[in-house]
């Protein structure tokens, strides 16, 4: 069993003892990054005069070659080591020799392993903010060929007022902008570098932190040794935001769902997205949309699970904060890839135009624009409500929509109505004149996807 830490102890760690302790399993997503840490931390002892330039090259030259072999197969990465950090390290040495012994100078695993966690949830982030670009970007494109698709703009799943398509997906569009903004901030957050803090309390060596952060592409070092290495805000303010991205998806799916419905029928999902019934012939089931909703309750469970894990913890550094890894690794690639399924899937996507429109003639979507008319010719709101709630109950009765209505039917229930009714509540009409910004009318909505695009492009 390899390990870093033996000198103090007179006989082997029981074998349960090891593996209950060892993260080898998990944490070799790090050699990367682990790597990365240690060229960087080399590099600066060389600077700083603790190691010779022929050390600090010997040490890096292991170090690349360790990287390569590892992303060729060539050598594998076993349960032998307890760590990454000792996998790294006993290959070094197998490698190079004594110059190997000389990679942990001035560091811990409190501080390394900080530092590896830094650098993978960076670059995560980074990989994150990519996919709600292009989900962005989906959702832009549907907004712009759909400024005319009318439908029912819904509250309590019942049927309100008319809308667009595009102002639909619009709501979309600013929850995950919003999203990427949250990505951007936690970057911001994180972006100190916790390496040559030590196990706590900083080293003794004349190490130059400002020289490491800048080759690690930090903002700068981090400013209190305990707090660097018992850190792990950064991961719970991401998993906040991945939960909050699947939350997202998770409404989003569930439209999708309702309006895949034969009862609905506002969408046809892509064959690609879509899987049939063992024993029904007639199912096309939205698998995708259902296994995005079923799986945000792993990311949820994920923050609760660092939440509790972290809650208790006294100063500095505690292998508790072991349980942070397996979790987020988990909840980073199922983010991901529910992201990139959902976005192909929003991609190929049919939008029924008619259904829709019907949908929200048959709904009664209209009558608050039937009330406006009225109040427009005089009748006080209160009495026009009133007026037009009998309209909708002959409706119903007679199986017509509002629009189906004769004008003597009308004039029946209110002689206050002439042949403009048609027009005030004709679905285009009912849309178009709302044009204040963030409503549904086509001016207001070319406003906002031009404010889109501007984004898209300088983000």
């Amino acid at each position: 069993m390899a390990q870093l830490w033996g000198g103090r102890f007179t006989k082997e760690t029981d074998q349960l003892v090891y593996n209950f302790n060892a993260s080898i399993s998990f944490d070799q997503k790090f050699y990367q990054q682990d790597i990365r840490g240690s060229i960087a931390h080399v590099t600066m002892l060389a600077k700083q005069g603790i190691l010779t330039t022929e050390e600090r090259d010997q040490i890096i030259d292991g170090l690349n070659g360790i990287l390569e072999d590892v992303k060729t197969g060539k050598l594998e990465i076993t349960s032998k080591y307890e760590d990454i950090h000792s996998f790294v390290e006993a290959n070094l040495i197998d490698r190079i020799g004594e110059a190997g012994k000389k990679l942990h100078t001035g560091r811990s695993r409190n501080d390394q392993v900080a530092l590896d966690m830094k650098l993978y949830v960076r670059d995560e982030v980074i990989q994150l903010d990519e996919l709600v670009k292009s989900l962005l970007e989906t959702i832009e494109k549907i907004m712009e060929e759909n400024l005319h698709t009318y439908m029912p703009g819904f509250t309590h799943l019942q049927k309100a007022q008319p809308i667009t398509l595009a102002h639909h997906m619009g709501a979309y569009f600013e929850m995950f902008r919003r999203d990427r903004g949250r990505l951007t901030d936690i970057y911001k957050r994180m972006n100190f570098c916790p390496l040559g803090s030590g196990a706590l309390a900083g080293t003794t060596y004349p190490l130059d932190r400002n020289y490491t952060a800048e080759l690690l592409d930090f903002d700068g070092p981090t400013l209190n040794s305990m707090d660097s290495v018992s850190d792990r805000d950064y991961v719970i303010e991401l998993l906040s935001a991945l939960s909050t991205i699947m939350m997202h998806l998770s409404r989003f799916s569930e439209e999708v769902i309702i309006w895949n419905t034969n009862e609905y029928g506002f969408v046809e999902i892509d064959d690609a997205y879509s899987t049939g019934s063992s024993i029904m012939p007639q199912k096309k089931n939205p698998d995708i949309a259902e296994l995005v909703r079923g799986k945000t309750g792993r990311v949820y469970a994920a923050l609760m699970s660092i939440l509790t894990t972290m809650k208790g913890l006294p100063l500095a550094y505690n292998k508790d904060m072991q349980e942070d890894k397996e979790l987020t690794f988990d909840a980073i690639d199922t983010v991901k890839g529910c992201l990139a399924l959902f976005t192909g899937m929003l991609a190929t996507m049919k939008f029924c135009d008619k259904v829709m429109e019907d949908s929200a003639k048959n709904g009664f979507t209209n009558a608050t624009d039937a009330a406006d008319y009225l109040v427009g010719k005089g009748v006080p709101f209160r009495d026009a409500h009133g007026i037009v709630g009998q309209l909708v109950l002959y409706c119903i009765d007679k199986n017509l929509s509002l629009d189906d209505m004769s004008l003597e039917e009308y004039k029946t229930i209110s002689p206050v109505f002439e042949a403009d009714i048609y027009d005030a509540v004709s679905m285009k009409n009912c849309v178009e004149r709302r044009n204040t910004i963030g409503a549904p009318g086509a001016e207001a909505m070319k406003n906002v996807i031009a404010e889109n695009q501007k984004y898209l492009k300088e983000n």
